[in-house]
């Protein structure tokens, strides 16, 4: 498998003070550099310029190789590297927004975090300080041919732009395909499997075959919840400031987190429960944004799922919930077991169906025959009055990637409808959007989904309804 490796760093004269950044893409094989990228910030603080460093790169090596690439992010930035890593927290709120929007992309590669003394740093620090002489000329950053390592370059991103134009020979710029533009492909083969896609609470049948799953750490797992300390670190503490701690240190750990390996941090845990049933689902009509009840069926699938959460090892410390009713009694009836309250995540709500709420899937294809070809055929086709799956699934991501850091380290029960407890698990498992229609979910069925700080996300169930036999 190709892997790479990303050399990143930021600078600051004066600290704060004109500022800047450098990011390198390299054949972690040759050496070869395949992307160079800089840019001047204006003025900023020296962790700042880091962090900005650290996102080009990452944004770099996805135009590039797209999601899932294997990949070793270098820095001699001991702050940016431990808080990527999950062993320091972030203290200070200013780096807080750049820390979750380099989150939000390494989750999408996978990820070796390791510091690097500054020495050996010199492709980034020399792309980084040819950013701020140029501003301090006012001229834009341009590459300067010096790629610094001996190897051959294939071209270079220019001024703020990420990997425009620079793939190195052999390698197809895929980059990152927009959410409701992915799977014009999948058509559903008719009626009975439209019907059973899944998608809302008009209910689904099960896809032949099994759901693809990420690959899981090597650790044995006796459970739904894979338990794993934290791995000590050389230097088993937490910085008190956010200051340049970059040089003079230990090197970082440079365990990967990743399928492949055990995970260096432990995980923030997402539970994720699909509502019990209603009278919707019983009629196998699309409940959207409607608000029906749950059945006493329901109420009693809600009570059995309680019962198996409450018990070890799930250890459940937050329980949030979609708005609407069905959701929402769903999850209290699981947190009055618990002994915890239910936080509402408007994100959590089902897809708007529009103008199909409430009818089967026969009646909508009698009424809009043309309108439900295209939605079965395309995630970025929206139901008459309503929201596409590309649409809800930015919802949905914004929400997953807020409660992933709000809930740092902890198990969280999120209980919520088919299409967002999909939308997640498509996501975890970098699959594209198309994917919802190969997937089944039962009512009140349980998935899991474990998030690590220095990267991937695994997940590590999908449809247990062990607990409803």
């Amino acid at each position: 498998m190709t892997s790479f490796v990303i050399e990143a760093d930021g600078g600051s004269r004066g600290n704060p003070g004109p500022a800047g950044y450098g990011a390198v893409v390299k054949d972690a094989a040759d050496g070869q550099v395949l992307v160079e990228t800089a840019e001047a910030i204006g003025a900023q603080t020296n962790n700042v310029a880091e962090y900005r460093g650290l996102i080009a790169g990452l944004q770099s090596l996805l135009a590039l190789a797209g999601d899932g690439a294997v990949v070793e992010v270098r820095m001699d930035s001991k702050l940016v590297i431990e808080q990527m890593a999950g062993r320091w927290k972030i203290k200070n709120e200013g780096l807080r927004p750049l820390a979750l929007e380099a989150g939000a992309l390494a989750r999408r590669l996978r990820i070796t975090w390791q510091w690097i003394p500054r020495e050996k740093n010199k492709d980034a620090d020399r792309l980084a300080n040819e950013a701020m002489d140029a501003a301090a000329k006012g001229r834009p950053w341009q590459p300067s041919g010096s790629a610094g390592t001996g190897s051959a370059r294939t071209g270079s991103a220019g001024t703020g732009s990420v990997g425009t134009g620079s793939t190195a020979a052999g390698f197809a710029r895929t980059g990152s395909v927009p959410a409701d533009s992915v799977g014009t492909g999948s058509t559903a083969a008719g009626p009975s499997e439209a019907r059973e896609l899944g998608l809302s609470d008009a209910s689904a049948a099960e896809v032949s075959g099994r759901p693809a799953t990420a690959a899981a750490p090597l650790a044995a797992q006796d459970s739904l919840l894979d338990l794993i300390d934290a791995d000590a670190v050389s230097s088993g503490q937490d910085v008190s400031s956010e200051q340049d701690v970059s040089s003079g240190q230990a090197a970082a750990s440079g365990t990967a987190g990743t399928g492949w390996r055990a995970p260096t941090t432990v995980a923030t845990s997402l539970l994720l429960l699909r509502h019990g049933e209603t009278p919707l689902s019983v009629e196998r009509r699309f409940s959207g944004l409607g608000d029906p009840e749950l059945t006493p069926n329901g109420i009693a699938q809600a009570e059995a799922a309680a019962a198996r959460l409450s018990r070890e090892p799930y250890g459940i410390q937050v329980v949030v919930s979609s708005p609407l009713k069905r959701a929402r009694a769903t999850a209290e009836i699981v947190a009055a077991r618990l002994g915890l309250e239910v936080v509402v995540e408007e994100g959590l709500r089902e897809a708007d169906f529009g103008d199909w709420e409430g009818h089967t899937f026969t009646e909508i294809q009698r009424r809009w025959p043309d309108a439900l070809a295209a939605w079965l055929a395309d995630p970025s086709a929206a139901p008459p009055g309503g929201e596409s799956f590309g649409v809800a699934a930015r919802r949905v991501q914004a929400t997953g990637d807020r409660l992933v850091e709000r809930y740092e380290g902890r198990t969280v029960l999120a209980v919520s409808h088919v299409t967002p407890i999909k939308m997640l698990l498509q996501s975890a498992l970098l699959a594209p959007l198309a994917a919802l229609y190969r997937m089944h979910l039962d009512l009140a069925a349980l998935s899991l989904i474990e998030y690590y700080a220095d990267g991937p996300a695994v997940v590590k169930a999908f449809n247990d309804t062990s607990h409803l036999r």
